[in-house]
């Protein structure tokens, strides 16, 4: 349901596959990769997607955001809403 309406939030399952669910498929010490073994090269690489993933779930949620407030204009409310924290 959250994916219909909020699709972009599908970007913050990459940090979790790559960490947990593939890590036992990952589980080598051979081959070596850059002289790391496999399993901290998998690690280092999960590190470096995790930011991306965040950045995009970021980015999508703030172009919905845009794209509400120019809503609320069109309506003709003259301040947007103020959100409550």
């Amino acid at each position: 349901m959250i994916a219909r309406r909020r699709p972009h939030l599908l970007w913050l399952l990459g940090p979790f596959v790559l960490y947990l669910g593939v890590l036992p498929f990952a589980n080598r010490v051979r081959p070596v990769v850059l002289g790391l073994p496999f399993l901290f090269f998998w690690l280092l690489c999960a590190t470096l997607l995790t930011p991306v993933c965040v950045w995009l779930t970021h980015r999508g949620d703030r172009k919905r955001g845009d794209r509400r407030r120019g809503e609320d204009r069109e309506r003709g409310d003259r301040k947007p809403k103020e959100r409550r924290a």
